[in-house]
């Protein structure tokens, strides 16, 4: 007798680390720019530039690059930028140099503040998130090969659907469309503020290739030609869709794919006229692609013989399935009221950043709360202050059903922004729409005990000279036909052959005959 075993390649989630830096540091007013006034505006985004593993830390170096519009003294606007480095350590017990590591990160905050006219204080609050999966093989016995030398072997064995990463990458899409000013639009004499924001993202996996759609919202503040013009903006919504190469990726596969703008730039051009009246956008979005794959495999989870004793080694092999993948779109609604002293004339632009607070497991169900934290830019009827913005915060919970979902579950959540759009109800109500795309992969970890070898014994005979020949016996909660006939030193098929069952369920409570077996070796 022979096992037949097969080499089972896992990856399993490992370990889960995060740290929160704060980011602070002064900046100097360039002397060839203006006095500052007022800050309107601030954004910004951190760089991950590298990231190492050094024993059971993970060191990541990169940084926070952010822009600011600000007010000059004189009137007018006018944009200021600039990085601050940051280097972090994060520690993860158990981590290994094989293990795989990724990186993710949230701006929690960002406020930039005048010191003085020359002088701004830049502060941030970042998250820093680090995910661990570990790979391994584990070898199990599948099957059992009989000899044919009179051997008699009772084997169970299960089936089980399990997952793993088939295909793990990251690559780039790069857009690059050109932008024309409506007719109604003057000439632009400089771009003041640019911002390129990802919205409505879905990809789904073919054969070698994993499709992509989205929107780039673009939103551009410029100073026009001539002087005494007032400030000019406007607002595109660029589309794009296309297919990215991917080896070894196959239609029915699961796809975690979450993206990210890694480089964005609007730069004024001019037109066939050789006026100023075209914008070019060139944006890189990065993907980062996990291809989920189920497979059904067997193992051998028990064996016996009723001619000889086989003892049998036994291992853990533990690995994931999944309990749910599911997309769900929240609706967030809501009039809230623009505590400002100022007249709000007219909305400019309107922009939002998902942030997930809490997510709590509970009844077969993941419940999430967050806010979606919405940056208003809007004319005043102040004409020294013509631009103000304001931040606001609309909260929301969506409850995902995931039935066997528990403690011990992984979950995988992408929160982004579908679309949001944010109008005014007079004075100083404004009324809020939106739709947050949740993408949630849960995983369930599950281990069970395989056979990874075999001790083969002669027969036991006083053992089994102890065993009644025949016995009556009631069927006990927790009982299958398998466990009844290894106690009794039978097999399955007689157990069944004997009682007349036409099935392998049996109830509590039921009443068997059971018949010694010796199977002649």
């Amino acid at each position: 007798m022979e096992l037949v075993k097969k080499n089972i390649r896992m990856n399993r989630w490992k370990n889960h680390a995060a740290t929160q830096l704060t980011l602070d540091d002064d900046f100097i007013v360039p002397d060839t720019m203006d006095d500052m006034e007022q800050v309107v505006l601030d954004t910004g985004s951190i760089q991950i530039e590298a990231s190492r593993v050094q024993g059971e830390k993970v060191i990541i170096k990169g940084k926070l690059d952010f822009k600011v519009l600000y007010r000059k003294e004189g009137g007018g606007l006018q944009a200021l930028g600039g990085s601050i480095p940051f280097e972090e350590t994060v520690n993860v017990p158990g981590l290994t140099e094989h293990d795989y590591v990724n990186v993710t990160w949230e701006l929690d905050d960002l406020n930039a503040g005048m010191i003085n006219s020359r002088k701004m204080n830049v502060k941030a609050l970042v998250t820093l998130n680090v995910q661990v999966e570990s790979i391994f093989d584990a070898v199990a016995a599948v099957d059992v090969a009989l000899s044919g030398n009179g051997e008699d072997t009772e084997a169970l064995r299960e089936e089980l659907d399990v997952a793993g990463i088939a295909v793990r990458k990251k690559d780039t899409y790069r857009v690059k469309e050109s932008i024309s000013l409506s007719g109604n639009k003057p000439n632009m004499e400089k771009i003041l503020w640019s911002e390129v924001r990802l919205a409505g993202t879905s990809s789904r996996p073919g054969d070698g290739t994993i499709h992509i759609d989205g929107e780039l919202a673009v939103f551009v503040i410029y100073a026009s030609e001539g002087e005494g013009t007032p400030v000019q903006w406007l607002e595109e919504s660029i589309p794009f869709s296309g297919e990215l190469e991917v080896t070894g990726c196959r239609e029915d596969m699961i796809p975690v794919v979450s993206m990210r703008l890694v480089h964005r730039e609007v730069e004024a051009k001019p037109d066939y006229d050789g006026e100023m009246r075209e914008l070019e956008l060139d944006a890189v979005v990065e993907l980062d692609m996990k291809l989920y794959e189920e497979e059904r495999i067997q193992l051998l989870s028990d064996l016996y013989s009723t001619n000889r004793e086989l003892l049998p080694e036994t291992g853990e092999v533990c690995f994931d399935q999944i309990l749910t993948k599911n997309l769900c779109k929240c609706k967030i609604s809501e009039k809230m009221e623009i505590s400002r002293h100022d007249r709000i004339l007219q909305i400019c632009h309107s922009e939002g950043a998902v942030k997930i607070d809490e997510v709590e497991v509970k009844d077969d169900t993941l419940h999430i709360d967050g806010v979606l934290e919405v940056q208003l830019l809007y004319l005043t009827d102040d004409d020294s202050q013509p631009i103000q913005s304001v931040t606001e915060v609309a909260p929301f919970h969506q409850a995902v059903e995931a039935k066997g979902i528990d403690e011990n579950s992984i979950y995988q959540l992408n929160a982004s922004l579908d679309n949001m759009s944010a109008v005014m109800l007079g004075g100083s109500m404004v009324e809020l729409r939106a739709v947050v795309n949740l993408d949630l992969l849960v995983l369930q970890p599950v281990c069970r005990q395989v056979i990874t070898g075999v001790d083969v014994q002669p027969l036991d005979v006083e053992k089994l000279q102890r065993l009644p020949g025949i016995v009556g016996y009631i069927v006990q909660p927790g009982d299958s036909l398998w466990k009844i006939a290894k106690k009794f030193h039978t097999t399955v098929d007689n157990v069944m052959e004997t009682n007349g069952l036409t099935s392998d369920l049996i109830m509590p409570g039921e009443k068997l005959i059971l018949v010694k077996e010796i199977a002649q070796g």
